[in-house]
Order: C-alpha cells, then structure tokens, then sequence
C-alpha cells in the first residue's frame, strides 16, 4: 500500500514535470496552431472579451487598472487584433498607400522618412508600393493597395492613366500627389514647379556668366518631372537669347559612373562647352568627379549644377552647386493632410477638401557655380 501510494506520487511529480518541460517547448519552438484571439486574451486578464475588445480599440469608459491589465495580459501572449474585422465595420485600414516611381535613388527614401514621422504620431501606417516609372505598373500597384480599403493614398506625380485616375477618384478617401505641382491634382497636391525650378537655374547660370551649356540627363519619357525641369531651363535660356549647345540623354539609373562616362563623351565632342547641367546630382557628382580628376579649371572655366541636393555631395572634396527639392517637407506636408482629413471623419473625405502645397526650391552654389561673371565671359 505504501509502495503504491509513493509510486503514484512519483508519477504525478513526473507528469508535472512533463507538463513544464511541454509548455516550455511550446513556448519557444512550436508555433501555435491557431492564431490568439480576444478569448485568449479576455482569459488570460480575467475581463470579459467585450472589456478586451473595448482596450483593445481604446472605445468605452474602462478603468487604468483593467485596462494595464488588458495591455499587459495581450503583451505577454504576443497578441496582435484583427483589423480585417475592424474594417468590416468601418470600411477602411488604418493603413496609407504611399506609390512611389523608385527606392534605388536617394530622393525617395527622403519622402518616406518625413511621411513615417508625421504618421507615427497618429493611428496611420504607412505601406509603400514601387511602380518602376511605369504606368501599367503604377495600374497595377494601386488597384491591389486601394483593394484594402486604406485610409488615404499619397503618390508621386500628376500624370497617370485613365485607369489610375478613375481608381483614385473613385475611392472616396483623401489623395495627395506629391513632388509635382505643373498640373491640376486630382484632390491635394504638395511639391514644387519643376518648369520653375529649370528657369531658377538658368537664370542663376545666365547671370554667372555662362554661356555654351550643354545638358546630361534621363530620357524623359517617363520622368515627366525632368521633363518639365528641361522645358523651364530651355525657356529661359531662349528669353536670354542661349539655347542649349549640347546634349545627351541615357536610360536606366542614375549612378556615378553614368555619369563619369557621359561627361567625358560630351566635353570631348564639345570642348568649348562653360557649363555642364545634369538632370539630377548622382549624375552630376560623377561628372564633377570626372572633371577634377582631368583637371579641368572648376567653376571659373567650367561650371557644373545638379538637382536634388542629396546627402551624397557632402562627402565629395568640392561641393556640386544644386538645388533642394524640399523632399522632406513634401513628405511632412503630404502626410499632415492625411492625418488631418482622416481625423475629420466624414468632412475629411467630402469633395473640395483638397490643398494645394506649392514649395520653393532653392539653389546651394556649392564650390561649382561661379558667384560672379568671369572677366572673359560674355556680355550679359
């Protein structure tokens, strides 16, 4: 009798045993094989799933204590609500569509940082899509983002394809196109006149004294803000009575040694050029770097501006002259409207809400771009 008595105690200590051992490995190697749901959570805090619910969604009069408690109970099992089943309700996701043409370049990433910032101190996140520069893919990437129900859309550009236009119109929730303002916006745009910022350039260039300018950039095909970029320089230069000397264009990305190469083919084939203007500062570092290590005479022989005004240029031993895009203040602004309109509920969304953000940019002359006209330079 004893013998079974203790024999049965050995067992229960061996099952209790086995028990903390299971829970252990299930704790850190076996998945669960369900998602937690609010029972979980509701058993774990010792509320009702309808008190769970109400923390969870910050609803209702809930006291601080059952409220930690809730936090803390849903924090300890790794519990994450279901939005999805929020949004049956409401019919939208705390979630921004942010579309974007390119996360290879330095500009964008710019962008998403200030629309992080602003939206983290808010309900919204932000989920970003990348459409290559191609409308058929910019189609693409919004109908799948817009499928689920986000609470606002921030894009780059104005220009889209019938089909892009009619998703956004019809989606009932705040749009923002950023970057560009040469057009008429669908709802709220913020961005800078890229044809006025061409002109701020040519004329900077005009009066230093430069005369025989040649242009290096991106086909424009696509990149409809350098293309309007081009447009305003070219006007300007013509109200000077200058028009571009030389010119070349090149597909793909941007890089240093697109750059490189480019410079060294055009002063070879015009070597009487004063001025180079690259569409963008990757490329314009490359051909600065090019320049220095030729040992051509920078900037009173031959000046050289890009645009964008990247963190890069800070690192090379002579600054490019340039010009900031307000990048970061697109994507503050951008994003201020959609948290504002959002927070407004119905109002928000209501027809003719939409703002018009137009931005300065402003030109850095860097060690590139001469303050002065040259004693051999032409008459103004």
């Amino acid at each position: 009798m004893d013998w079974t008595r203790g024999n049965v105690t050995a067992n229960i200590w061996s099952i209790r045993c086995a028990e903390r051992i299971l829970a252990v490995t299930d704790d850190t190697t076996v998945p669960p094989k369900r998602p937690l749901t609010l029972r979980d959570v509701s058993e774990a805090s010792g509320v009702s799933e309808m008190t769970v619910s109400r923390v969870l969604r910050n609803r209702g009069d809930v006291s601080e204590a059952t409220r930690e408690k809730v936090l803390e109970a849903a924090k300890e099992l790794g519990y994450v609500p279901n939005k999805i089943a929020g949004a049956l309700a409401s019919q939208r996701v705390n979630l921004v569509a942010v579309i974007i043409p390119s996360l290879g370049n330095m500009v964008f990433p710019e962008v998403m940082t200030s629309i992080s910032e602003v939206l983290d101190n808010t309900p919204l996140q932000p989920v970003v899509g990348v459409t290559n520069y191609l409308p058929e893919r910019e189609e693409k990437v919004l109908y799948e983002m817009l499928s689920w129900r986000p609470s606002g859309v921030i894009i780059a550009g104005l220009e889209h394809s019938d089909a892009s236009k009619a998703m956004l119109r019809g989606a009932g929730i705040p749009v923002v196109e950023i970057m560009d303002t040469d057009g008429t916006p669908i709802d709220s745009v913020v961005g800078i006149s890229h044809r006025r910022a061409g002109r701020m350039m040519a004329e900077t260039i005009v009066k230093a004294g430069y005369r025989r300018i040649g242009f290096l950039g991106t086909k424009m095909s696509m990149d409809h803000r350098a293309r309007k970029r081009f447009e305003g320089f070219t006007e300007a230069l013509a109200k000077a009575g200058l028009e571009v000397t030389d010119q070349e264009f090149y597909e793909g990305g941007s890089s240093l040694q697109k750059g490189r190469e480019m410079t060294a083919a055009m002063l070879e084939r015009s070597p009487k050029l004063d001025f180079l203007y690259f569409s963008n500062d990757m490329i314009g570092a490359g051909g600065l770097l090019h320049c220095v290590d030729a040992g051509y005479d920078v900037p009173n022989k031959l000046g050289m501006a890009g645009f964008n005004d990247i963190p890069l240029l800070r690192g090379l031993s002579r600054r490019l002259a340039t010009m900031d895009s307000s990048r970061a203040e697109i994507g503050r602004r951008a994003a201020e409207i959609i948290a504002a309109r959002v927070e407004a509920g119905d109002e928000g969304m209501a027809e003719g809400k939409g703002e018009r953000v137009e931005l300065t940019p402003t030109i850095n002359r860097g060690d590139t771009l001469r303050k002065r006209p040259a004693e051999a330079a032409y008459p103004e």
